[in-house]
């Protein structure tokens, strides 16, 4: 698409609008993407909106209704390229283009198959001016999980880990409440609540009895709550567990096809067996597929270091976060990764630093696989 429409100060910042507004749809939009709806007539904002959740009206739409017929000879800044198929809901490139719109700026083309450009073109047969590509790199970060899946059929996968300054994540008890802070603790919650699941390990289970919902009281009621996943290779989970009642279902993804104990425990969990390895473990990339086939976006884990390890030597989290907190727990305390020992420097895990930042006492790095 020609860039040089888009070029200009003012539409970068109705662009900024637009992607303002999608991340208003941050825990609410699951499986669809979080996007922004921008109006502009004569320099002024006529209209404006974004996805609330999936079934609803698109961004597009709700900023159509807030324009009324201001929208004919409008612009119209979208973050994401307008969809020109029947889901849930009619094509959004039709509504534009009954609605009069003279030119459509998109931040960048869909990656569903669906569309991937034909919105544009169709905008573009019907006589509307179009452009793709402002700002598209921040369009793009507000979706990650859904661009990945809709590319690769996988989900975007990022692993929250909290440890000591000395690399320790629990006391040689297992103890581990509370290494951070609570700001960084606030600040993990978000990460729960714009995930689409979370998935666990038995062992953290069997440990902490988690109840892996995400909880932010000021934003309570605008909260999706992902669904909860157990890898759990041999099925030992108990029916008492918190992870059995309150937030979405619990689903359990296991290697042994046990009907009777299946059948006792299908009151409290959904339970699926999928492939194993040689050693009676999960074959984790039957996991992330499995995943990427029930249509969540991003998959957050939260485990040990006997799952985070193996995920590390599969090469299977698009992306770290670990929480650093000023405290020292020795050397007797668990690790961060179950790993292999290695004997040459050549054999190490090498991840990339891409944001580092403080978060109440605590730092906060996010790195990502190279």
């Amino acid at each position: 698409m020609d860039l040089s429409m888009v070029s200009t100060r003012e539409d970068a910042e109705f662009m900024s609008r637009a992607l303002h507004l999608a991340e208003r749809g941050l825990y609410t939009t699951d499986p669809n993407p979080r996007v922004g709806c921008v109006i502009v007539k004569d320099g002024q904002i006529v209209g404006e909106g974004w996805h609330r959740q999936a079934g609803g009206p698109h961004a597009e739409i709700e900023a159509l209704r807030q324009s009324g017929d201001r929208a004919d000879g409008a612009t119209a800044y979208v973050s994401l390229e307008p969809c020109c198929h029947h889901g849930k809901t009619p094509p959004c490139t039709d509504a534009l283009i009954s609605a009069g719109i003279a030119r459509v700026v998109a931040a960048m083309k869909d990656p569903n198959p669906r569309v991937a450009g034909e919105g544009l073109k169709k905008l573009k047969e019907a006589g509307v001016d179009v452009a793709c590509g402002l700002l598209e790199n921040a369009a793009a970060a507000l979706n990650p999980g859904f661009c990945k899946r809709m590319k690769t059929g996988r989900p975007y996968i990022r692993s929250k880990l909290a440890m000591s300054l000395d690399g320790r994540t629990a006391l040689p008890s297992g103890e581990s409440k509370w290494i951070t802070g609570e700001d960084a603790r606030r600040d993990a919650h978000r990460l729960r609540a714009r995930s689409s699941a979370i998935v666990t390990g038995i062992g953290t289970v069997l440990q902490d009895d988690p109840e892996l919902t995400a909880r932010l009281p000021e934003q309570a009621g605008e909260i999706l709550q992902p669904i909860r996943v157990v890898l759990d290779s041999r099925l030992r989970i108990p029916a008492t567990t918190r992870l059995a009642g309150g937030g979405n279902r619990t689903m359990v993804l296991t290697a042994v096809s046990d009907e009777e104990r299946t059948q006792a425990l299908s009151d409290s969990f959904d339970i699926e067996t999928l492939p194993a390895t040689l050693d009676g473990r999960l074959d984790l990339t039957a996991v992330v597929d499995r995943l990427g086939h029930g249509q969540f976006n991003e998959v957050l884990i939260e485990a040990g270091p006997t799952l985070n390890g193996a995920l590390l030597r599969e090469n299977l989290v698009d992306e770290w976060i670990v929480y650093v907190a000023p405290v020292v727990l020795g050397d007797q305390a668990r690790g961060l990764f179950h790993l292999p020992d290695l004997t040459r420097m050549a054999e190490r895990f090498e991840l990339t630093i891409s944001d580092v930042r403080q978060v109440g006492r605590d730092l906060k790095l996010t790195l990502h696989k190279q």
